[in-house]
């Protein structure tokens, strides 16, 4: 069972934000950000990839309730979910990092050529 699992069965403690019938919100333990959410799904997806049309509708949703939640809707916040190992996801259950409370750099490829990649 992956960690985000144990997480809805209550196995592991967070400190949540939100939550309804179908996902849970709750702050990274690692934050990049003044504010920085997680947003799952209660049943298990493995990624962005496997996820229904449905439930994202419904994740949609409820993320712009967490911005508004922790008071970041007006002032702006990025919304990033990782896919796969060369997207950097490192759970192996869909989840979306909700960032804010501070203007936000971009730093992944500030220096890259894109040539590099080509």
């Amino acid at each position: 069972m992956c960690i985000f699992c144990k997480i809805v069965n209550g196995e592991l403690p967070v400190n949540p934000v939100r939550e309804n019938d179908d996902f849970l919100a709750f702050h990274d333990i690692n934050p990049k950000a003044p504010a920085h959410i997680l947003v799952i799904p209660k049943v298990h997806v493995d990624s962005f990839n496997d996820v229904s049309p449905e439930m994202m509708a419904g994740m949609t949703g409820f993320i712009q309730e967490v911005a508004e939640a922790v008071g970041i809707k007006e002032s702006g916040y990025r919304v990033i979910t990782n896919v796969g190992h060369n997207g950097g996801q490192e759970v192996k259950h869909l989840h979306w990092h909700v960032l804010g409370g501070a203007k936000l750099s971009w730093g992944h490829f500030a220096d890259a050529d894109p040539k590099d990649f080509f």
